[in-house]
């Protein structure tokens, strides 16, 4: 089998250590004010301008049923994220970390799920790698 190299961003929620592939985010901002929308489910935070552009903010702590505590502070830009438009969306982060290359190898999927791509070893502790957002609703 192919080794395959893949670029990753290493974020924070909870204390906790995930990644997402590269390829998808935009960008990183800090978290600005939210202007939140009446009557959508509650793991969208709302929307903000990013250059003239509305993008829709998710928290994926709800996304992921995880506790929602931690500071926020940060935002990882998913551009065109939802296939059916070029919505660009938003996910609230504790903190963002660093960016590496892994390899296929590096990687175990002992609980493959919808979100999880797979799960790395690092310094002793785990980065589960997400899929980013495919639609809004998700």
């Amino acid at each position: 089998m192919t080794e395959i190299d893949t670029q990753v961003i290493e974020f924070e929620l909870n204390e906790k250590r995930y990644c997402v592939d590269l390829n998808y985010v935009a960008e990183i901002v800090d978290k600005g004010d939210l202007t939140q929308i009446p009557n959508t489910p509650n793991h969208i935070e709302g929307v903000m301008d990013l250059r003239g552009e509305t993008t829709t903010i998710i928290n994926p702590k709800i996304v992921f049923d995880l506790e929602n505590n931690g500071d926020g502070k940060r935002i990882i830009v998913f551009e065109g994220a939802n296939q059916d438009s070029d919505d660009n969306i938003g996910w609230i982060v504790d903190e963002v970390h660093q960016v590496r290359q892994i390899t296929n190898e590096e990687v175990d999927d002992p609980i493959k799920t919808e979100n999880v791509k797979g799960v790395i070893k690092e310094d002793g502790d785990f980065v589960i790698w997400v899929e980013p957002p495919e639609t809004q609703n998700q």
